[in-house]
C-alpha cells in the first residue's frame, strides 16, 4: 500500500508539471512578434487570453479581464446578457480602431469615455455573468456590429450622444449602440 500510495503521489507531481509545462507553453505559443499592437514586452508575458480580430491580436491580461468585468457590472447591471457582450465588444472595439488608445485600461479610464468612471475608479463588484460576458467578447462575439459608443437614450445627460448622427444603430436593452 505505501510503494501504491508513493507511486500515486509521483504520478501526480509529474502531471501537474506537465500541465504547467502544457498552458506555459500555450501562452508562450500566442505571443507576438514584436511590435505587439498593444502591450509591451512584460505586459505581454502576463497575457491569458488572445483576442484576435482580423490581421490584428490583443494580448489580454488577468487585470484587463476583472477591468472590463467591472465596468460591465457598472455600465450594464439591469441590462440583458447580450447588453454586457456588447458593452464589453465595444471597449474592444475601441482598443482596435486608430481613433483610441491602444489599450483596455485607457480605453476604460479615458477621461469621460465611461459614466462609472470617476477618478481613476469604478465602484462594482462584478458577477459571474460579467466575466462570462467579457469571455464571449474575447471569442468574437460582437451584437453590436462593432460599434464604438453606446449610451441609454432614456437617461443620457450627454448632448453630444443625443445630437451626433448615427450608423448602424442597435438597440439591446436600455442602450442604443452605434458609430459615428
Amino acid at each position: 500500500m505505501k510503494k501504491f500510495l508513493n507511486l500515486f503521489i509521483l504520478c501526480l507531481a509529474l502531471s501537474l508539471v506537465v500541465f504547467s509545462n502544457c498552458t506555459t507553453a500555450k501562452a508562450l505559443d500566442a505571443k507576438p512578434n514584436a511590435g505587439s499592437e498593444n502591450l509591451d514586452q512584460n505586459n505581454i508575458d502576463k497575457a491569458v487570453e488572445v483576442f484576435n480580430h482580423g490581421q490584428k491580436k490583443l494580448y489580454i491580461t488577468q487585470s484587463d479581464i476583472d477591468l472590463m468585468a467591472k465596468l460591465i457590472y457598472a455600465e450594464s447591471r439591469g441590462e440583458p446578457y447580450e447588453g454586457k457582450v456588447a458593452v464589453a465588444s465595444v471597449v474592444l472595439n475601441r482598443v482596435l480602431s486608430p481613433k483610441f488608445p491602444n489599450t483596455i485600461k485607457e480605453v476604460i479610464y479615458q477621461p469621460k469615455a465611461f459614466s462609472c468612471v470617476n477618478n481613476g475608479h469604478i465602484a462594482a463588484h462584478p458577477d459571474k455573468n460579467c466575466y462570462a460576458a467579457v469571455y464571449d467578447a474575447l471569442r468574437g462575439s460582437d451584437p453590436t456590429n462593432e460599434a464604438l459608443y453606446y449610451y441609454n437614450p432614456s437617461i443620457s445627460t450627454c448632448s453630444w450622444m443625443q445630437h451626433t448622427e448615427k450608423k448602424d444603430t442597435k438597440s439591446i436593452g436600455h442602450h442604443l449602440f452605434f458609430k459615428c
